[in-house]
């Protein structure tokens, strides 16, 4: 989950004790605003204040009062006291906020040593362009800006071009990355063409721009899938498959992007910057066994191996670094499969395993398409299932190969045969995300449980009113 304290960047890049009021921030940049329907929009949970309202404002107030240290963020940091000792009986400098300059504007970027007297001699000239903060250089700069919540970015994206091109550009999150800082947020659908994300770190609800298509496209059967910091809904229009990608970058929706082999109802899955799609069926209606892997950071679909079975209707996870594709539908006489495939990223070879479905029994008996994929999902390299039909959560035996159950779903977590039901990873705790409904309303809700803190025991991390199902779901981590 996300480490280190969001109020770091404060400390380090505010420097004066005006109200939060004075430092109106936008997410977005007037320009951009304009060139999309509806910013990121801000839902306040359960009537808390207008501080998540569609901007939002930076905390300051803290930052005035004290100095922050840097925190111990790699192996080449080290980690500095207030009186500005560190370990081995260095010395090192820690800038006093009240040393800041009052106008955010006068931030100057400039490498270490590099005069400001252009600045005070009057020079107008942008000073954005150089890429150290003086006081304390490029590399800490970034080590604490990673540290902060990606709620935030769009309130030091406004500080001035290069923490915005920090941002837009994506470089803050392959830090990120690098240094392992993860922030999970669900996005999901109950409206055809509306998504909400929802950050569990701060309880906060967020409305993304509505997606602009036809109405082919609103009533076709989607799929959905969070890479980088990319989400991915893949749908079709007329008679050919199209893909629609929201960056959170850019806070915009684009399409365009086409597979290899285009197709809809596969398993999928991501790790980091890539993700794996296999199975599936074309626009004719062909259950595939193909499968490729797309890197978002170089936009590009790569084929790989065909697994032995083609398959629809099936899922897929990550596990021990390797590819997992489960359940689904397929053969000649359309049986429901209740085996899985495992695809090796290093040998790149398929191997089947059979009764990896966690509902193999009831589903080789069931009709085929009447239930929903296999609700499963992996934390900590655990695997693990929602078992709808007895509203219990199912682990998978790595060894012995077979599914035990662990305990119970969630009371209220209602779907039809698996369908409106969502069953994620969110870094270290599992997310299902449902609820009840009757007479035309009902509620959706989030509920949280950590494996690693024993049997289940669901948190209600969030509650709201929604007269639909859920119909796709995805976790993004970055």
């Amino acid at each position: 989950m996300l480490e280190g304290h969001s109020c770091l960047s404060a400390a380090l890049l505010f420097g004066s004790c005006e109200q939060e009021s004075n430092w109106y921030m936008n997410h977005w940049s007037s320009d951009e605003a304009k060139n999309s329907k509806r910013g990121m929009e801000l839902e306040s949970n359960e009537g808390e204040d207008d501080q998540f309202g569609a901007r939002k404002f930076l905390k300051v107030s803290d930052a005035c009062e004290r100095v922050e240290s840097i925190p111990k963020a790699s192996p080449d940091l080290k980690l500095a006291s207030e009186d500005g000792n560190i370990e081995g009986g260095d010395q090192v400098k820690v800038w006093n906020l009240l040393d800041a300059p009052e106008d955010l504007t006068q931030l100057t970027l400039s490498l270490p040593g590099q005069s400001n007297n252009r600045r005070h001699a009057g020079d107008n000239s942008d000073s954005d362009s150089d890429p150290f903060i003086h006081p304390i250089g490029r590399d800490l700069t970034i080590q604490c800006l990673i540290r902060c919540s990606r709620s935030d970015y769009g309130s030091v994206a406004s500080l001035n071009s290069s923490f915005r091109s920090l941002i837009r550009s994506g470089e803050i999150y392959r830090w990120r990355r690098k240094e392992g800082v993860v922030e999970y947020w669900v996005y999901f659908s109950c409206q055809l063409l509306e998504w909400e994300a929802f950050d569990p770190n701060r309880s906060r609800w967020m409305h993304l721009p509505r997606m602009s298509s036809n109405e082919c496209f609103m009533c076709s059967d989607k799929e959905s899938l969070a890479v980088g910091t990319e989400l991915l809904v893949f749908g079709k229009e007329m008679m050919s498959h199209v893909i629609y990608r929201y960056s959170i970058l850019t806070n915009s929706w684009s399409s365009g992007m086409q597979m290899n082999a285009p197709r809809c109802l596969f398993g999928s899955a991501s790790l980091g910057n890539i993700a794996i799609l296999a199975g599936g069926c074309d626009s004719q209606g062909t259950i595939l066994s193909s499968a490729e892997l797309y890197d978002s950071e170089k936009g590009t679909w790569t084929p790989l191996p065909s697994m032995h079975k083609p398959r629809k209707m099936c899922s897929g996870v990550f596990m021990d670094k390797k590819f997992y594709v489960i359940g689904g539908v397929g053969g000649t006489d359309l049986k429901v499969l209740t085996c899985g495939e495992e695809f090796d990223l290093e040998t790149k070879t398929w191997t089947e395993i059979p009764n990896m479905s966690p509902g193999a029994a009831r589903e080789a008996e069931a009709p085929a398409g009447n239930e929903a994929p296999p609700l499963v999902a992996v934390v900590n390299n655990q695997l693990y299932a929602a078992d709808y039909a007895d509203m219990e959560v199912k682990k998978y035996d790595k060894d012995r190969k077979e599914w035990f159950t662990v305990g119970r779903l969630p009371e209220r977590a209602a779907s039809m045969n698996g369908w409106g039901l969502a069953f994620r990873a969110c870094g270290d705790r599992l997310i299902v995300i449902g609820g009840p409904r009757a007479m035309g309303e009902g509620f959706i809700e989030l509920n949280s449980w950590v494996p690693s803190e024993g049997p289940p025991q669901w948190d209600l991390l969030a509650r709201k009113q929604s007269v639909n199902f859920v119909y796709n779901c995805a976790v993004m981590g970055c």
